[in-house]
């Protein structure tokens, strides 16, 4: 009788979502390799399918890599992208360097937390938003400059604030299930 594969026996294991993590870490690691320059790519597409990285994902991931759960925990907690607390479906970071500094990013740091009701380091209520700063989005030119998911606003103004944040919300709205986790919508208190 033929043995079953690591990760057709680890799916066998009662325990659903504990299973599917391992599952989906499984495949993760086909796709991009079980060599140690795999860790942040895994651990990225960990993140934006969950919007989290878990203690248990990332000795998972530690597992898979054959490496120390506490280089994995290092690799997490060094970059802001991927730190393990929960982040909202729309990432907005506003840059902090000093170029943007003189271009007015305290005015829109103050116009950001007054429309979204958070400081920065928070999520809202309703899980759709968290504000961070970024050391660096590299619009060091055209400051302040925030990032919003993946997609970079310059020149910002406290009103082009609003016009960002209402563009969120649209689309928010218009397609909820992107914003979904696991097929229900995610509800998250501060």
């Amino acid at each position: 009788m033929p043995t079953p594969s690591p990760a057709k026996a680890r799916s066998q294991r009662p325990g659903t979502k504990v299973n599917s993590l391992q599952d989906e870490i499984d495949r993760l690691t086909e796709r991009f390799g079980t060599e140690r320059k795999a860790l942040i790519p895994i651990l990225q597409e960990i993140k934006k399918r969950h919007h989290i990285i878990s203690g248990y994902a990332m000795q998972c991931v530690a597992d898979r890599l054959s490496i120390s759960p506490a280089e994995v925990y290092g690799v997490v907690s060094f970059y802001s992208f991927l730190h393990e607390e929960y982040q909202g479906r729309i990432v907005i970071r506003l840059c902090r360097t000093i170029s943007c500094d003189m271009a007015g990013k305290d005015a829109i740091a103050r116009q950001l937390q007054n429309d979204l009701g958070i400081k920065f380091g928070e999520t809202t209520d309703d899980g759709k938003f968290s504000l961070e700063w970024a050391n660096c989005v590299g619009m060091c030119d055209r400051g302040p400059a925030i990032l919003v998911n993946e997609q970079v606003f310059t020149h910002v103004t406290p009103e082009k604030v609003q016009e960002i944040i209402q563009a969120c919300i649209k689309m928010y709205e218009k397609t909820p299930d992107l914003f979904k986790k696991n097929g229900h919508s995610h509800e998250h208190s501060k």
